[in-house]
């Protein structure tokens, strides 16, 4: 099999979660990813689960790269990065805007080490404007961009905002400067040149609110009771996902109630839309007579869209999971652990996560020497001299 990246070379300025993200997904895919962290390290290698030491958060983000520690307050550091640079086809960074050319590493000055470099930035509010140089990370970005708010909105009877644990905003804008780069790495084949890529978190969370931002435009008519929530049985809870009219049709004919298509309130979507919280009551009389499981097989033996609600736990021991070779062990100081591939296949190429995950400076001497720098020279970037 292919590597679709393979022989790209990405330098990996990136911390946390979003920049590492997409610098994992590249190096799945083949690229050859330097990290390039301090003696302190990305700040992740210090979270939980730890073994030995070693952080799975960090590892399952790090996989198939390869880590060298410079201090990049020392001029020989910089040189360092520049002559990397030469031969580097993509750069990801999520500094605070303004970091990289302080340190004499912004775009202008790399564009000008090498015109082919693709040099991505990731921040919370983009490289420029009026924001642009707040501190921001997902859940300050989730409150800020009205997300948190717009959920809220479906959650009926509650006026304080959820506390936040899982990042939307990190990976969503992972994700799309990912896209960013390889879309900038084929214009390149036409043009000969690279570029400056600006992703903004804010924005990137913006696009997940596709009904709200026009609802924020315009008036709409809520429905009397969110259209996609849970739908009670005797011992738990089963989401129900009713979107096209046939679903609407299965959904009734399962729980034994065609007559209520007939029903004025129901008969079209607008009136059901209005009317949607008596529909799913009189829907409900009949999920509350089942079982989660009775009730998921019937909706199923109809073909409506419904799932129990799992943890994630459960959702990893789900057979198709299995079958799609989703998961790989990748090995750290702690030993092996688990990590989701790219949730794409493609034909004709790789894209798997990397088998291991780099110890801090793992790989600092030998990339340096692959760049032609000697011991001395190696002692100076690192600060160690």
């Amino acid at each position: 099999m292919k590597k679709a990246f393979g022989g790209l070379r990405v330098l990996d300025f990136s911390t946390t979660i979003a920049g590492p993200y997409c610098a994992r997904l590249l190096a799945d895919l083949g690229a050859d990813v330097v990290k390039i962290e301090s003696h302190e390290g990305d700040v992740l290698r210090s979270r939980p689960p730890m073994r030995n030491g070693a952080s799975t958060a960090y590892g399952q983000l790090n996989a198939g790269k390869r880590s060298i520690v410079l201090d990049l307050k020392k001029p020989a550091a910089v040189e360092a990065i520049h002559r990397l640079a030469e031969k580097a086809d993509v750069l990801v960074e999520n500094f605070r805007p303004g970091v990289m050319k302080r340190l004499k590493l912004d775009y202008p000055a790399l564009h000008a080490t090498n015109p082919r470099l693709v040099y991505c930035s990731m921040s919370g509010y983009g490289q420029t404007g009026p924001g642009a140089e707040k501190p921001a990370y997902a859940p300050v970005v989730h409150a800020a961009s009205g997300y948190d708010l717009a959920h809220l909105a479906y959650q009926g009877g509650r006026d304080r905002p959820d506390f936040c644990g899982i990042f939307h905003a990190d990976v969503v804008s992972g994700v799309y400067a990912y896209s960013a780069i390889a879309t900038a790495l084929y214009q390149r084949e036409q043009t000969g040149q690279g570029q400056h890529i600006d992703v903004s978190m804010m924005e990137s969370m913006l696009s997940l609110t596709l009904n709200e931002l026009q609802g924020a435009q315009f008036d709409v008519v809520k429905p009397s009771r969110p259209m996609f929530g849970p739908v009670e049985t005797k011992d738990g809870y089963v989401m129900v996902a009713v979107v096209t009219e046939r679903a609407v049709t299965n959904f009734v004919a399962a729980a034994g109630r065609l007559e209520l298509l007939s029903d004025p309130r129901f008969v079209d979507y607008p009136a059901r839309r209005k009317h949607w919280g008596e529909l799913m009551e009189e829907l409900e009389k009949w999920s509350r007579t089942l079982t989660r499981d009775e009730c998921i097989a019937a909706l199923e033996k109809h073909d409506v869209p419904c799932s129990a609600y799992r943890t994630v736990a459960e959702a990893l021991a789900d057979p198709q999971l299995d079958h799609r070779d989703a998961l790989a062990d990748v090995t750290d100081a702690g030993g092996v652990f688990k990590a989701l591939n790219p949730p794409f296949r493609m034909s004709d190429a790789v894209t798997r996560v990397g088998k291991h995950s780099p110890a801090l400076g793992e790989h600092t001497r030998a990339v340096l020497q692959e760049a032609g720098f000697d011991h001395d020279a190696i002692a100076r970037a690192t600060g160690r001299a």
